[in-house]
């Protein structure tokens, strides 16, 4: 499983934005500054959908104040489901949502569970602040937790 002060590794996730189906490399996206990536194990689920989610969106202006320039939430999901979860939760620009539609970045990451029949590989419930390309907290949840993952705890955190 990938650890505080290792690099991010390069990589695939996908948006569904304004200009049509994006691909991102994360070890391009968060080679420079202060980055959020968050993982939620899927879009629509209770938890992900009333909590983790919304606790980004309402508190990145904080987060973004600790000099955060990028807040991203990815689940192993297909862009366009990110888009529609983004938009039935009026999640507008201030978090970015990705996709790892196969789970092969999580793979990579070290930062999968099985679901069974549920929905099969997903990823983690995490949270991880980057730095210059270096991950620089990991807060990765017990099975079945969230609280270590949230918006508040990271902002404690950088706040530290």
């Amino acid at each position: 499983m990938i650890k505080t002060n290792d690099r991010i590794p390069a990589g695939t996730l996908t948006a569904l934005g304004d200009v049509g189906m994006q691909q991102f490399n994360p070890a391009e996206l968060f080679a420079k500054g202060t980055h959020i990536l968050f993982a939620v194990p899927g879009a629509f689920t209770p938890t992900c959908s009333e909590k983790h989610l919304p606790s980004f969106v309402k508190h990145a202006n904080d987060l973004r104040a600790q000099g955060v320039q990028t807040i991203a939430c990815v689940a192993v999901n297909d862009a366009f489901v990110m888009k529609a979860w983004g938009k039935a939760l009026n999640v507008d620009d201030s978090v970015m949502l990705l996709s790892d539609g196969d789970a092969a970045y999580h793979q990579k990451l070290g930062l999968t569970k099985e679901t069974g029949s549920f929905g099969g590989t997903r990823a983690e419930r995490y949270a991880m602040v980057i730095t210059d390309g270096v991950i620089t907290h990991l807060f990765v949840e017990d099975e079945k937790t969230y609280g270590v993952s949230s918006a508040e705890h990271v902002l404690e955190a950088l706040q530290g």
